[in-house]
C-alpha cells in the first residue's frame, strides 16, 4: 500500500486536493482509494501553513508511507455522501463467525486431509474451500446444498467455485469416509490429548425428503416420520469427540452395526489391547457384542431395561431393601423408609443408591448393577404423568366426535403404538353396540394397568457390566452417556444434519462426514471457551459476527461485542472487534490461521 497525492482540476478551473492509496483487495485484485480529502489550496494553507505548503503537503505524506513501512495501522476516515447511491450489485455485508471454526478446522489439519484427497484423485478444484464451506454452514447457518453455495458468497474471504463441484466434493468425501476418519484421529491427537479411556456408541436415524430406494430404506423412526430413513451409528470419546461412525440403511438393525465399526476403528487406530471400556444403550445389549468387547482386556458397560429382566432379577431390582451409597459400603438403605420421612427424602433427594449382583449370559460372567435417584423418580411420575392427561384428552375428543358421527367411514381412529415414548400406548380399543355386544362401533379408553405398571420403575436405571466389583467407575462412566445424546441432539436440531434433500448414496455419505467434522470442530471451540456456554449461545453469535465493507477503506464490525465475543478472540489471537478493520489486517488474520508466514 502507497500513498500519494492527487489533484482534481475542476471545469471552472478550481483544483481540490487528496491523498490516494493503492491497496490489494482480498481477491487478490489491485486498486486505490481515497484516503483523506484535503480540499482546495486554501484549505491546504490553512492545515499546512502558507509557507513551503506543498512541500510540507508532501513531508505529510511520507510520514503516513513510513509508518505503513513500520507496520502501524492509520486511522481510518470515513467519508459518506448522503446523495450518492450504493454501488448496484454489490455485496457489502458479510460472515466472520467462521473465522474462529476456520482455525480449528486448520488446527485440526483438515485442509491437509483435502489436499490428500485431491493429490489421489486429480482433480483441479478447491475441494478444501467447499470443504470449508459445507462444515461452516453446517454450524452457522444449515441449509441444502444449493443454499450453501449461494451463502458461500457471503462468507468473508475468497469462496469462488460452482455447484457442480459441491456435489463433486460429496462423492470425494464418501470414497475417503474412512481415510478422513482416520486421519483426523491422528491430527486430532497432536493437538489435543483424546480421552478414549470409555467409548460412547450409539444410533439414531434421519429421515429425507425423497422417496425410498435401495439406501435410504423405510424403518423406525424416533421421530415417527414417515420417510425414508438412514441410520448413522457414532462412537464418541469421553470428551464428547466423535470418534468413528457408519451409515447404514433406516431398516439396518442397530445392534448389527457396532462391532464391524469397533473392528475398524479399533485396528485403524491401533487401539488394540488399550483395555477401552465401552459404553452404549439397550439396543445394544445382546451376548455377542458383550462377547466380543471382554477381548484383548476391553469392558462392557451397556444399560439394561429392567423390564426385560428375568423375573428373579426384576424383583432383586425392585425390592425397596438393600441399597448403597458410594464411599458408604458397610451401610445399606430401606427406600420406603426413607420416602416416609419427609426430611430424610429431602436429604436424599440427589443422593444415587446402587445395589449389584452378579449373574451370567451364555458367553460373559458380568454384574447387573441397578441405580436409583428420588429426583430421577420425580422426573419421570411428572413426564408420564402428562402423557397419561394427554392420553385421556386424546380419548376425550375421539369419542366424543364418534358418537355423534353416523357414518362409519367419518370415525376418527386412534393410531394405537407400544411405543415407550408415546402417549397413545396408555390408549386401548374397544368395539361395541349398543347392546354390548363386540361389532364394529369404535371407542377408546385409558389403561390405567399399563400406567400404573410403568410407576413401578419410576428411578430405576439398569447397567450390566464385565467390570465386577469396580462400582464407582462404572456409575462415571454411565453419568457421561448424556455427552452423546447431546451430540446426536447438536447434530439433528442445532446443526439440522437431518433436514436432506439428497438421494444419491454417495452424497449422502458425503453429506454426513460434513456433519461429524462440523460437530468435531464444534467441540473442539466449546472446549477452548472452557465450556462456559451452550451449542444456542456459541452458533447464535457466530451467526451475529458480521461485518459491512467500506470499499477501499476496509471492514466495520456490525456485532455486539460481549464476554462470549472476547473470548472468541482470545482463542483466536487477532481481534476483529475494533471499529474497523483493514484490508491488511484481514488478510493477517488468514495468514495466521492458515499457517501462512
Amino acid at each position: 500500500m502507497h500513498m500519494r497525492l492527487k489533484s482534481v482540476t475542476a471545469k471552472n478551473g478550481h483544483v481540490t486536493y487528496s491523498i490516494i492509496k493503492d491497496y490489494t483487495r482480498l481477491d487478490g485484485k489491485r486498486t486505490s482509494t481515497t484516503h483523506e480529502l484535503l480540499g482546495d489550496y486554501e484549505a491546504l494553507k490553512e492545515r499546512f501553513g502558507s509557507v513551503n505548503t506543498m512541500e510540507n503537503v508532501k513531508e505529510y505524506i511520507k510520514s503516513l508511507n513510513k509508518m505503513i513501512k513500520d507496520n502501524i495501522e492509520l486511522p481510518v476516515s470515513l467519508t459518506l455522501d448522503p446523495n450518492k447511491r450504493i454501488e448496484k450489485d454489490l455485496e457489502r455485508s458479510f460472515f466472520s463467525g467462521h473465522l474462529f471454526l476456520k482455525k480449528i478446522y486448520y488446527e485440526l489439519g483438515i485442509n491437509k486431509i483435502c489436499q490428500n484427497i485431491k493429490d489421489k484423485y486429480k482433480f483441479t478444484f478447491d475441494i478444501n474451500s467447499i470443504v470449508e464451506c459445507l462444515v461452516f454452514s453446517r454450524i452457522i447457518w444449515p441449509s441444502s446444498k444449493l443454499s450453501t453455495y449461494q451463502q458461500s458468497k457471503k462468507f468473508i474471504g475468497n469462496y469462488n467455485f460452482d455447484i457442480q463441484h459441491v456435489y463433486r466434493t460429496l462423492s470425494y468425501l464418501s470414497k475417503e469416509i474412512n481415510n478422513i476418519q482416520k486421519e483426523l484421529f491422528n491430527y486430532s491427537n497432536k493437538i489435543i490429548d483424546r480421552n478414549y479411556k470409555v467409548i460412547y456408541y450409539d444410533c439414531t436415524n434421519y429421515f429425507f425428503y425423497t422417496e425410498e430406494n435401495d439406501f435410504q430404506k423405510y424403518g423406525i423412526s424416533k421421530q415417527h416420520q414417515p420417510l425414508p430413513l438412514v441410520q448413522m451409528g457414532l462412537f464418541m470419546d469421553a470428551d464428547g469427540y466423535p470418534m468413528a461412525m457408519n451409515i447404514n440403511p433406516g431398516n439396518t438393525s442397530e445392534s448389527k452395526t457396532m462391532i464391524p465399526t469397533e473392528i475398524e476403528f479399533l485396528d485403524n487406530f491401533d487401539m488394540k489391547g488399550k483395555n477401552i471400556i465401552v459404553c452404549t444403550d439397550a439396543a445394544m445389549c445382546n451376548d455377542e457384542i458383550k462377547k466380543f468387547n471382554v477381548q484383548d482386556g476391553r469392558g462392557f458397560v451397556i444399560t439394561q431395561s429392567i423390564k426385560k429382566l428375568n423375573t428373579k432379577l426384576q424383583e432383586f431390582a425392585l425390592n425397596k431393601s438393600e441399597w448403597r451409597i458410594l464411599g458408604k459400603l458397610n451401610d445399606t438403605y430401606n427406600l420406603n423408609e426413607i420416602e416416609a420421612n419427609e426430611e430424610l427424602k429431602k436429604k436424599y433427594y440427589n443422593t444415587i443408591f446402587y445395589k449389584e449382583i452378579e449373574c451370567e449370559t451364555k458367553s460373559v460372567k458380568q454384574a447387573l448393577i441397578v441405580t436409583f435417584s428420588f429426583k430421577y423418580q420425580e422426573y419421570q411420575h411428572k413426564l408420564k404423568q402428562h402423557q397419561f392427561e394427554r392420553a385421556q384428552v386424546l380419548v376425550d375428543k375421539a369419542n366424543k366426535k364418534n358418537k355423534s358421527i353416523k357414518n362409519k367411514k367419518e370415525i376418527e381412529k386412534i393410531k394405537l403404538t407400544k411405543n415407550q415414548n408415546d402417549p397413545k400406548r396408555f390408549i386401548k380399543e374397544t368395539r361395541t353396540t349398543d347392546n354390548g355386544e363386540v361389532a364394529c362401533n369404535i371407542e377408546y379408553v385409558i389403561d390405567n394397568e399399563i400406567f400404573e405398571n410403568e410407576e413401578k420403575y419410576n428411578g430405576l436405571y439398569g447397567i450390566t457390566t464385565n467390570l465386577i466389583n469396580d462400582t464407582e467407575t462404572i456409575i462415571k462412566v454411565m453419568n457421561g452417556r448424556w455427552e452423546i445424546e447431546e451430540s446426536f441432539r447438536i447434530m439433528k436440531d442445532d446443526f439440522d444434519s437431518g433436514t436432506v434433500y439428497l438421494s444419491k448414496e454417495d452424497r449422502i455419505k458425503g453429506h454426513f462426514i460434513t456433519c461429524y467434522l462440523s460437530l468435531f470442530i464444534y467441540r473442539y471451540l466449546e472446549h477452548k471457551l472452557n465450556d462456559k456456554y451452550t451449542v444456542h449461545e456459541i452458533v447464535t453469535k457466530l451467526k451475529e459476527m458480521k461485518l459491512l465493507e467500506h470499499k477501499g477503506k476496509g471492514f466495520e464490525p456490525l456485532y455486539t461485542r460481549n464476554e462470549l465475543t472476547d473470548a472468541l478472540h482470545e482463542y483466536l489471537g487477532i481481534n476483529t472487534d475494533t471499529e474497523i478493520i483493514t484490508y491488511k489486517k484481514i488478510k493477517k488474520i488468514f495468514s495466521s490461521i492458515e499457517g501462512i508466514e
